[in-house]
């Protein structure tokens, strides 16, 4: 098996024509290794649609080249699973006959424990019609299937925004548990950075169609601080974002080095760094080692 579930090189992505035309994704380099939860983040209109999408293998890309599970998506389809916004399903099947599909369709690795325990969960009439459901309903229905189906990598976009606190932390509960069951690599984007905080331990930021941010959670948190202190130069380190209150400054930076005495320090939360980075688009973008594209020249030949 691969050690890699997704690496993207040169990733580009452009809607429309070349003279009218707008980029969704530019120049994207990153990689996933296998087993981990990743948690995809940034603004509306930051690409992160898109790229799932690509490595969902539903698009094309318009420049670059992505890789899932070591192999172009659509030759790794059957072991991806992906939810999009819509949740698009069946609206003329009941909700039974829905599950009954992905059983038929993922013959031998249908986990219908799983599935079973998500429909449960929200009390579903098992005789309705998709299209007679609610969006939360849908969206139990369609992780259901997803998770059914027990992927190797499971792509997630937005699936539990129309869900209640309870649900999702229900829901989040199951896939985690499923992920650390079966070694199944999560990519999962989502708004609510507070809930991403305690589920992944990857990350992935994008801003303008770039990515911002790459690699382990912890390595990211460890290399920014926030200092406090007199305002004044900060010389060598990097500032990502900072502001003046009087005569005080804070920021948070990425030290070259250590910090002297001046400065009082404290370690960043998930969600002040991601705000701070957002908000600071000309901030220099981080990848950890492990989210470094590898070089092409040193690249296999990827399976049609």
């Amino acid at each position: 098996m691969t050690s890699t579930a997704i690496e993207a090189t040169g990733l580009a992505q452009r809607y429309g024509t070349r003279r009218k035309g707008r980029w969704a994704l530019r120049d994207c380099s990153f990689r996933i290794p296998t087993g981990r939860v990743c948690a995809l983040v940034g603004p509306n209109g930051a690409g992160k649609s898109t790229l799932l999408a690509q490595a969902a293998g539903l698009l094309l890309p318009t420049e670059g080249s992505v890789r899932t599970l070591g192999a172009v998506p659509s030759a790794a389809r059957e072991r991806i699973a992906y939810v999009a916004q819509e949740k698009p399903l069946y609206p003329r099947l009941t909700v039974d006959e829905t599950l009954r599909m992905g059983h038929t369709l993922n013959p031998g690795r249908w986990d219908a424990a799983t599935a079973e325990r998500i429909v449960e969960g929200g009390a579903l009439d098992r005789g309705a019609r998709i299209r007679t459901l609610s969006g939360g309903q849908r969206t139990r229905v369609a992780l259901a299937l997803a998770l059914g189906k027990r992927p190797e990598l499971l792509l997630l976009d937005e699936p539990m925004a129309d869900l209640d606190p309870l649900a999702r932390h229900q829901l989040m509960g199951i896939l985690l548990g499923g992920a650390a069951e079966h070694g199944t690599t999560v990519l999962i984007s989502s708004h609510i950075l507070a809930e991403l905080e305690n589920a992944c331990d990857y990350l992935l930021l994008m801003d303008g169609g770039r990515v911002r941010l790459g690699g382990e959670v912890d390595d990211i948190l460890t290399a920014h601080t926030v200092v406090t202190g007199p305002a004044g130069d900060l010389g060598p380190h990097t500032v990502v974002e900072s502001r003046t209150t009087g005569r005080q400054l804070t920021a948070l930076v990425r030290p070259d080095g250590p910090l002297d005495d001046t400065w009082q320090t404290h370690a960043p939360s998930l969600e002040e760094l991601l705000l701070s980075h957002l908000r600071s688009p000309d901030a220099p973008p981080l990848l950890t080692p492990s989210a470094e594209a590898e070089p092409a020249a040193l690249r296999k030949a990827v399976p049609a």
